[in-house]
């Protein structure tokens, strides 16, 4: 142990929530007192060294005052991410308990201002206007070619449908679909989404930033919904089952061929409160 390091340290308070074991470390940063480093978000999310988490979010001010607060997003790598609809129920949520505000709430991301609406356990997103849908392109892969779609629901996400969702090569193809040059230069989220029904899919996401398959992504379901919605004609609301087990649904409009209204619903959990030094 180095002492000097450790009488350095600055103690920082947390809370942990995760939304269909997505989860993620949240911090009132309100007062902007907190600056953090990207060596710092690495060791907060790590699952050994720190608190563990796929993401960290500060609550700060909004200084452009389009909605009542604003987060900044860091990915576990340290990364910045623009959007994640997972991340907005869990901090809707904290925002909610740390503020005392009832009702609904809206906070500014790098995607755009968010509208949170409570019910229950459940937290409903209005997300940003998905953008860039492209449909049916094929990616050239070390293994031969595969069918890809894709949509940016606040981030860029990549849809391939598959026969079984359990069967599926996340570990194999995701980090190759990810890091594809037709993606680049920043890459894109990996989904493998299975059609269970008329209004059901069943979906596994590899996720940039955190550079694995996470238990669930918000914006990955949403993203399948919709490409969904239009490969295979499923009706809004879309039913989710994610690789946590939960359930998470996606309504939207389709309006002249593109999609508005579009809402994520699911839990956000408290896990803990706690005190580490950073």
């Amino acid at each position: 142990m180095d002492p000097k390091r450790y009488f350095a340290d600055v103690v920082l308070e947390f809370t942990k929530m995760n939304g269909a074991g997505n989860d993620f470390v949240l911090v009132d940063n309100r007062a902007r007192q907190i600056q953090l480093s990207r060596e710092q978000v690495v060791r907060l999310c790590d699952r050994h060294r720190g608190v563990g988490a796929d993401g960290l979010i500060l609550l700060v001010p909004c200084a452009s005052g389009r909605a009542d607060w604003a987060w900044e997003f860091y990915n576990s790598d340290g990364s910045t991410g623009e959007m994640c609809g997972n991340g907005a129920r869990c901090f809707a949520h904290f925002v909610q308990q740390r503020t005392g505000k009832t009702g609904d709430l809206t906070f500014e991301t790098e995607a755009g201002v968010i509208t949170a609406h409570f019910q229950g356990p459940r937290v409903t997103v209005n997300l940003t206007p998905p953008q860039d849908l492209r449909l049916d392109f094929t990616l050239a892969l070390a293994n031969g070619s595969q069918t890809v779609h894709s949509l940016n629901t606040g981030v860029p996400h990549a849809v391939i449908f598959v026969p079984d969702a359990d069967r599926a090569m996340v570990q194999q193809l995701g980090p190759e679909v990810r890091r594809h040059p037709h993606f680049g230069p920043k890459g894109t989220n990996v989904n493998f989404v299975q059609v269970l029904g008329p209004r059901r899919i069943r979906v596994r996401t590899f996720e940039r930033g955190v550079e694995g398959e996470t238990l669930a992504c918000g914006t990955g379901v949403t993203a399948s919904a919709l490409v969904a919605s239009r490969v295979h004609r499923l009706a809004s609301p879309v039913e989710v089952q994610v690789q946590g087990g939960e359930q998470l649904d996606v309504s939207f409009k389709e309006v002249n061929g593109s999609y508005q209204d579009v809402r994520l619903t699911g839990p956000a959990q408290l896990v803990f409160d706690g005190k580490i030094s950073v």
